[in-house]
């Protein structure tokens, strides 16, 4: 299984790029790992939020293939401990699952047209990231994960 995380918006910044290659090196060792910056549209700062969030999910949407597993982060999915991630994960690998694809939208969250094709909505937390940080803590906690699954010492509970 391939695991990538896709987030729209800018590069990393260099606060965030150094834990974020950390993570996704350490996440390596269990399954295939990439990370895909999606930039976006052309013009968009000038775009109304619909059109913006529109625009996005048009793209996001071409980039899919039909058995991609989409896991989009979203403020009202649900919530999972880090032992629920982990075991999220083995079901979508016992599942034979090619790529599960986790997805950070826009700065105004993902359109309707994502979420509908969404095999699951996941709320990292009530709370409200910049889009940076929830890319460091998603790959930090989906590293978490795979060292639960392999009985690890990296969580301590």
């Amino acid at each position: 299984m391939k695991i990538s995380f896709w987030s729209v918006g800018k590069n990393n910044e260099p606060y965030v790029k150094e834990g974020v290659e950390d993570f996704t090196r350490r996440i390596s060792r269990y399954f295939k790992t990439e990370w895909n910056i999606i930039p976006q549209p052309k013009n968009s700062a000038n775009l109304p939020e619909l059109e913006l969030k529109k625009k996005e999910g048009e793209i996001i949407l071409q980039l899919l293939s039909k058995d991609d597993y989409l896991v989009v982060l979203d403020e009202r999915g649900k919530q999972l401990s880090s032992e629920g991630l982990a075991t999220f994960i083995q079901a979508r690998a016992n599942d034979s699952t090619k790529r599960i694809i986790f997805l950070i939208g826009g700065a105004f969250g993902a359109d309707d047209i994502v979420l509908k094709r969404a095999d699951f909505k996941w709320s990292l937390s009530q709370l409200v990231f910049p889009h940076q940080l929830v890319r460091l803590i998603l790959s930090e906690q989906v590293y978490r994960a795979c060292t639960i699954l392999k009985n690890e010492k990296y969580h301590h509970k």
